[in-house]
Parts: C-alpha cells; sequence; structure tokens
C-alpha cells in the first residue's frame, strides 16, 4: 500500500562525545528556535516592525515557557512529586508539558512588550506562525525518544515503541498511533493557514485586525489537540479527564471569543502599551 510504513526510532542520541551526548530533542528543538526567530524577524520586516526585537523576544520566551512548562507538569502531576520534592527541578529526567510553556512564554511576552513599549499583539501575531512550526518540529523530538504516542494500532501507518517504553497495559503490543506525526502534520497546515492570513492581511490592512493570527492560532492549534491528545496514552489527567484537552477546549472559546469582540464588536483589543 501506498501508505504503508511503520516508524520505528533510531534512538534519542545523535552522537555521543564522551560524557557528552547531542540528543535529536534539544537539536530539534534549538533548530525550531533559529528558525522561528528567522520567521518571526522576516514577517516583522513586512510589517514594518523592528526585526532587531524578535531575537530579544524569543530569549525572555524561551525564559518563561521553561519553568512554565515544568511548573505545569508538576502540579498536574504532584502525587509523584511531594514525598520527592528534590526531583521537582530534574528537568532532565522528563515531565515537561506544552501548554505549559505556552503560557510561560505568554506571561513572558506581555512583560517584555510593556518593558519594550511595543504592541504585545503585534508581537503575538508575528510569533504565531513561527511558534507553531517550531512546535510542529519539536514534535519529532517525541519520536526520536520513542514517546507521547497514542494507544495500539494495526493501521498501516505505526510506531514501533520498544518493550522498555510501552505503559504496562500494553506492553505486549508493538505498534502504536504515530501522534508525534499527526500533530507535526496539523501543526504545519496551521502554519500555511497562518502564512496565508498575513500575506492577505498586507494587501487589506484595514480587514485584517491586529491579533487575529494569535487568535486563529490558538482555535486551529487548540482543535487538533483536542482529537490528537484523545489518542495519547500518558495525557495528564484530573480523576478521568484530560488536561490538556481541557485546556484546548478553553483555548478554542478564548480564540472564538477574541475574534468576536475583533469582527462582531468592532473593537481594539486591549493591550500592555499603546
Amino acid at each position: 500500500m501506498l501508505l504503508a510504513f511503520q516508524f520505528q526510532s533510531p534512538g534519542p542520541i545523535i552522537v555521543q562525545l564522551g560524557p557528552v551526548a547531542i540528543r535529536w530533542y534539544g537539536f530539534l528543538i534549538a533548530s525550531a528556535l533559529l528558525i522561528g526567530v528567522s520567521i518571526a524577524q522576516y514577517l516583522a520586516a513586512k510589517r514594518n516592525v523592528n526585526p532587531e526585537l524578535l531575537p530579544d523576544l524569543a530569549i525572555a520566551m524561551v525564559l518563561g515557557a521553561i519553568p512554565g512548562a515544568r511548573i505545569y507538569y508538576v502540579l498536574f502531576q504532584w502525587q509523584a512529586y511531594a514525598n520527592h520534592p528534590q526531583d521537582i527541578i530534574a528537568v532532565w529526567k522528563g515531565g515537561i508539558a506544552i501548554h505549559g510553556a505556552i503560557i510561560g512564554g505568554t506571561i513572558a511576552a506581555i512583560i517584555f512588550a510593556h518593558f519594550k513599549k511595543t504592541s504585545f499583539w503585534q508581537l503575538a501575531d508575528l510569533v504565531a506562525p513561527a511558534l507553531i512550526l517550531g512546535q510542529g518540529i519539536g514534535r519529532w523530538g517525541n519520536f526520536f525518544n520513542s514517546e507521547a504516542f497514542g494507544v495500539p494500532t494495526d493501521l498501516p501507518w505505526k510506531l514501533f515503541i520498544p518493550e522498555n517504553s510501552r505503559p504496562l497495559e500494553y506492553i505486549n503490543d508493538q505498534y502504536f498511533h504515530p501522534t508525534f506525526l499527526y500533530e507535526s502534520l496539523w501543526n504545519l497546515l496551521v502554519f500555511a493557514l497562518l502564512l496565508s492570513l498575513f500575506f492577505w492581511g498586507l494587501k487589506h490592512r484595514e480587514r485584517l485586525r491586529l491579533g487575529t493570527l494569535a487568535f486563529v492560532y490558538m482555535i486551529a492549534y487548540s482543535s487538533g489537540r483536542v482529537w490528537i491528545e484523545g489518542l495519547r496514552t500518558d495525557s495528564l489527567m484530573v480523576g478521568p479527564l484530560r488536561i490538556a484537552q481541557i485546556v484546548s477546549l478553553g483555548a478554542i472559546a478564548l480564540g472564538l471569543f477574541g475574534l468576536a469582540w475583533l469582527y462582531w464588536f468592532k473593537r481594539p483589543l486591549p493591550d500592555v502599551y499603546k
């Protein structure tokens, strides 16, 4: 079959240099950051925004995203850390969440916009395409780590997971949904949508209101995350509810409200600086 293919990770390490290991996850995140900053600078120039703001913004967002991703994960896995508080800062042992990273990065961006005396929503529109592309690239880190996969499947496309990485309830299953691939492809589609809207907006400035791309990002990314999260075996849970799905539904609602505010009520968004 044309669509019959099997994924199998070659391992999380690109090369081992004595005690130092260069890992795929770190390489992909660093690559996504560099590519994202370059794209955001290019878009900034198109909107007559100083492109030099974007590298500094990226640093600020990373400084907010890392602790945000860890704090979010620890809060929803508190039972695992309550008796071992020394592991809370042990990020190298795993345990971060993209929603926490987005929240932490957003807070950092708001503070950055305030001190730089620039519009937060302008920055958000410039960062949104770069962010979703970075998420699409970063998801391949899950592939190399054999993590964040879905439930078992016998579909023609499938992901082989080694026994030591399988949940106990699926220990006898070999093949799983490649949810990293689903989300990566979804994110690339969202990236294409945001870029199309951006360049359409350059020709119709009076029609594309500030903040639109940020809200479309929230709606489009979260819509994909809702159904993809339903396939995963490692979701953060509160009782029977998957946290990522709850947060994603909230983001969709917020995004729809934001677009209604802009286009139905035709009012500008409150900003940290005008």
